[in-house]
């Protein structure tokens, strides 16, 4: 049948059944140095890549480098597993922490959960750390996301370093429950909780999880989860005991928060 009498059957414009995609010569060259970024980085998400291609003298902007993302299928291959689902029944509490200065060790503590990638399935890392000296009090690895792992890292922290008088989560149902609630309450701790959405209330747990996905989980393979226990433990010791930062002056957040707390002793 002639390709007039199908189209008109089918009620198409003949035009379009000849019509052939054309593929520009810079989206081409977009389209090369896009997959070369993505396969050394492949957990690179479009606004890093773009950044990736200017940093290389290749100016884009970050819708181009989504579309032609799209088009080639590909995308970051880490996960993005919704960590922080609030529970409706569960009392959320105010933010505490707006326009406070934070000046002492144990005035303020936050903790938070991410999830860490193996080679079979997904792991989930919760911490508990000082916000003054940014030193990791204790931090725990689970397989689900119960609350109980979340307890138990509150619960090790307390032991070793006592108590601080704020602790700021976010609204997920680990943190509002009533069980984790009690623990806090029992220890006369104020309860602190991000708005809804609000991410940027607890920035400085997501730059520690962002520096232990850099400079650790992104360049290893875990086969299991004690491999990964084993190597978290490690980057938590260098990150305490080793690690300069340099929103504490170039020092170690052991050095701080002990030296803080002799300081307070001696006062």
């Amino acid at each position: 049948m002639p390709v007039v009498r199908q189209c008109e059957l089918l009620g198409v414009n003949r035009s379009t059944v000849y019509y052939k995609k054309q593929c520009k010569k810079t989206d081409k060259e977009a389209e090369d140095k896009i997959m070369e970024i993505y396969m050394k980085y492949p957990f690179y998400g479009y606004r890093r890549i773009t950044a990736e291609l200017n940093r290389r003298g290749f100016i884009v902007n970050h819708k181009r480098v989504l579309r032609i993302m799209q088009y080639l299928g590909i995308r970051a291959i880490y996960p993005k597993p919704r960590l922080s689902i609030s529970n409706k029944q569960h009392k959320k509490y105010s933010y505490l922490l707006k326009d406070l200065k934070v000046t002492h060790i144990n005035q303020v503590w936050a903790s938070d959960i991410t999830y860490i990638r193996l080679k079979r399935g997904i792991v989930y890392l919760t911490v508990v750390m000082d916000i003054y000296s940014r030193k990791v009090l204790s931090h725990r690895l689970s397989n689900t996301l119960d609350r109980s792992f979340c307890i138990d890292a509150l619960n090790e922290a307390i032991l070793k370093y006592g108590k601080p008088d704020i602790f700021n989560t976010d609204q997920g149902s680990q943190f509002t429950s009533i069980e984790f609630t009690k623990v806090l309450k029992n220890n006369n701790i104020k309860i602190s909780m991000n708005g809804k959405g609000r991410a940027i209330d607890n920035i400085f747990m997501e730059r520690t999880f962002r520096s232990l996905k850099y400079e650790e989980v992104y360049l290893s393979d875990y086969e299991n989860m004690e491999e990964c226990r084993k190597s978290i433990r490690n980057y938590f010791r260098f990150f305490n005991e080793e690690r300069v930062h340099q929103a504490l002056g170039y020092k170690t957040p052991n050095e701080v928060y002990y030296g803080n707390l002799t300081k307070t002793k001696i006062a």
